[in-house]
């Protein structure tokens, strides 16, 4: 294994707290726990030991632990520090440790880039891990979990598996194809395998939209007139002050987005401009984008003030109209939701259809692809077998070659090939300490 300085940061967060936790990685390792503990402890089970400084006073009293390479996260021998979160106690640690020789402090990402240079975790892996520490939401959290324990990764090396043996029938049918121990054509069995690969990965791609959706949010817009309590709603569901809300018809003029969760589904809630015919620029403007995200929202809701006309929904399951200020005597007509945004009154049942109209948007199982480039690296294998399959059977090296594509885009996929800047991008978006 590539010999690494060995790093350190914090793993925990930042800032008081009650413990935080100091992760070391590295050949040093032992060394550090040696200098900084007294002594290496026992594998895989916490000491209570008094930490010093190299002049043996101490820094504070807590748990030390040992994981030996190569059964670690990173692959390398690992040691973590659980001490007392005040910031005087972590700064001191952290000085002695990156004091000792051969000891840095960690870049962004970079235990987990360790792992993945381990082999410990595909790249696939990686970004679920990724979005696992960013899930805010338990849809979030259960599809990021399930790209990290590795679901698109052992799809993708069944994949490349049936592949590779289609493409060994492929070979044996070019190479040995005169020989006697050979049972006849070969080439009709290595694209049925391929075919079998070609339906499996068009159900991933399937999945994409669902998944993206999950990862980044249901999209949801507040449309309506000016005055009908699209901003006072946002505000309301948010919980928060989030738009202004003011008499004056007009105020919203450009598309206000925040992030929910909404009976754990992740949601972008768009408040945007009244929709009304307009004869200023800016406020036209404003009413043309309203419309706009209307159009590509996974679920508008058409607020109705009271003793008015709700615009014209696009489908029944993509639209749901709202009677808003039931407080002020709004009423709510056969299929609408009445709320109060001031009283609260309605609220609880509009989440719930909300949830239930987005839900069927979802799958019973998290999706496995799940982003841009998972699709792009699924679509150019299918891609690659599509073209394999309408291929002569007597060009079977033509074949051979495409079926050669679509094996080198599913290793781009979990990250054997071609990926140093993604790595670069994905990495730096993690924290310190992971």
């Amino acid at each position: 294994m590539r010999a690494y300085p060995t790093i350190v940061a914090l793993s925990s967060g930042a800032g008081r707290a009650g413990v935080a936790v100091v992760r070391v990685s590295g050949e040093r390792v032992r060394f550090a726990l040696e200098t900084i503990a007294g002594t290496i402890p026992e594998a895989r089970k916490a000491a209570y030991r008094a930490l010093r400084d190299r002049d043996g006073a101490v820094i504070d009293h807590g748990l030390v632990l040992f994981f030996p390479g190569p059964a670690s996260f990173t692959g390398e021998d690992i040691a973590e520090f659980h001490i007392h979160g005040s910031r005087a106690v972590l700064s001191r640690l952290l000085a002695v440790l990156t004091g000792l020789p051969g000891l840095r402090l960690a870049e962004a990402g970079e235990f987990t880039r360790r792992a993945f240079e381990a082999g410990k975790l595909d790249l696939a892996a990686v970004e679920g891990l990724a979005d696992l520490i960013d899930s805010e939401t338990e849809w979030q959290r259960k599809q990021a979990l399930r790209q990290m324990e590795g679901a698109l990764g052992r799809a993708a090396a069944e994949w490349r598996s049936a592949l590779i043996k289609a493409m060994t029938l492929l070979e044996a049918e070019i190479d040995f194809s005169d020989e006697g121990d050979v049972g006849g054509p070969l080439i009709a069995g290595a694209v049925a395998e391929a075919q079998g690969v070609l339906g499996s990965l068009r159900g991933a791609l399937g999945s994409f939209v669902a998944g993206e959706r999950v990862r980044e949010g249901f999209v949801v817009v507040l449309a309506g007139p000016p005055n009908a309590g699209k901003s006072s709603l946002l505000n309301a569901l948010a919980r928060r002050d989030v738009a202004i809300v003011s008499p004056i018809a007009g105020t919203t003029r450009d598309a206000i987005e925040v992030r929910l969760d909404l009976g754990g589904i992740p949601v972008v809630l768009v408040d945007t401009a009244g929709l009304r015919e307009s004869g200023d620029a800016i406020e036209a403007e404003g009413v043309r984008r309203a419309r706009q995200k209307a159009a590509h929202a996974d679920l508008v809701l058409r607020l109705r003030p009271p003793d008015s006309v709700a615009e014209r929904a696009r489908s029944e399951d993509a639209d749901l109209t709202v009677a808003t200020m039931i407080d002020l005597g709004g009423a709510a007509l056969p299929g609408e939701v009445g709320v109060s945004a001031v009283t609260g009154a309605g609220l609880p049942e509009l989440i719930g259809i909300i949830a239930a109209r987005l839900g069927k948007l979802g799958q019973a199982e998290p999706a496995l692809v799940t982003r841009e480039r998972q699709r792009i690296a699924v679509a150019d294998a299918a891609a690659a077998i599509e073209r394999a399959r309408v291929l002569p059977h007597e060009q079977p090296e033509l074949i051979a070659e495409e079926l050669r594509l679509a094996v080198r885009a599913l290793e781009r996929l979990i990250g054997r090939v071609d990926v140093e800047d993604v790595l670069d991008s994905l990495f730096s978006g993690f924290c310190i300490g992971k």
